[in-house]
């Protein structure tokens, strides 16, 4: 139990469904943190195998008070701008904490008290997680909705979540990639104006991703880079129309910290599927959804919906 622990990994999938041998639960984006305790100071683990104590120690405490003397949990440490999950800042290097609160939601239980239960039925794994902590901030329970996956899909999207987590309600704890854990994003669909692009790398033609962005009270902001969702065709015809727009310096507001960008006036208005917008607003996800013709650049507005 003293040591880092290989995660269960969802899969990703586009189709939205309802099954009474299902559960679903939301997708928060966070950061994929295991604990463990073996009757001494908890520890926490990253997904890259790194011990991230350091970074979270409000988060230890509280897994030490409120926790049992002997587990392996796992789940995600989560920051919320509203109803907006997402990665939680970590402390500094000084020990420094942010002024925005960490929160660690627990969705499933590999070990209590010296016994290992990865191979019991999620549903009793989850009975056990909720037993066996006492739930107050900043520790929380990842709640469940049985069956009812296509209503809770929409509920959930309409709230601005990332997703949901589907898994197979009878499914052990297994590490790595497993078709019994499903990933089912929300993708909201939204015009942005193309302000440059970077070369391509690697056997990738064309350009390697668009920077995109939208106008703020007359002001053209940066939104991200989109880097994917393009076809061969649609990247080398895309190229021959930047290079029709060069332009010498950003369009954008502000500093752009992307390295060797060609610059091209922002007449482009391209269609942008992504999850929803971070702390710093920029795109979460992003994923080229089509060109929009004839739409007017001042048109591509922000909004968080």
């Amino acid at each position: 139990m003293n040591g880092w622990q290989t995660p269960m990994i969802a899969t990703h999938t586009d189709h939205v469904f309802s099954d009474e041998n299902w559960i679903f639960e939301r997708k928060f984006g966070g950061a994929r943190v295991l604990s463990i305790r073996d009757g001494r100071r908890p520890q926490l683990w990253s997904r890259a195998r790194h011990r991230v104590d350091e970074s979270f120690p409000e988060l230890v405490e509280a897994l030490a008070e409120l926790g049992p003397g002997r587990f392996v949990a796992d789940g995600e440490v989560v920051a919320f701008d509203g109803r907006v999950s997402g990665v939680a800042p970590r402390a500094g290097p000084t020990g420094a904490q942010s002024d925005v609160d960490s929160y660690y939601v627990l969705f499933d239980l590999l070990s209590l008290e010296g016994a290992e239960i990865t191979g019991r039925p999620l549903r009793q794994r989850k009975l056990l997680l909720r037993n066996a902590f006492t739930f107050r901030d900043p520790l929380r329970f990842s709640e469940h909705c049985e069956q009812h996956g296509e209503a809770f899909f929409r509920y959930g999207c309409a709230l601005g979540w990332q997703g949901l987590i589907a898994k197979r309600a009878d499914s052990g704890y297994q590490g790595g990639p497993s078709g019994d854990w499903l990933t089912l994003p929300c993708v909201r669909t939204k015009e942005f104006v193309v302000g440059g692009f970077t070369e391509p790398q690697g056997r990738r033609i064309g350009f390697g991703a668009l920077l995109v962005g939208y106008h703020d009270g007359g002001t053209l902001r940066y939104a991200g880079k989109v880097g994917t969702g393009y076809d061969n065709a649609t990247l080398r015809a895309l190229r021959c129309r930047l290079d029709a727009l060069p332009r010498a310096g950003s369009p954008f507001a502000g500093e752009v910290l992307v390295p060797t960008v060609h610059w091209v006036r922002p007449e482009l208005v391209i269609r942008v599927g992504f999850t929803e917008w971070t702390r710093e607003r920029r795109l979460r996800h992003p994923r080229f959804a089509g060109m929009r013709a004839g739409k007017p650049v001042t048109e591509a507005m922000r909004d968080m919906r």
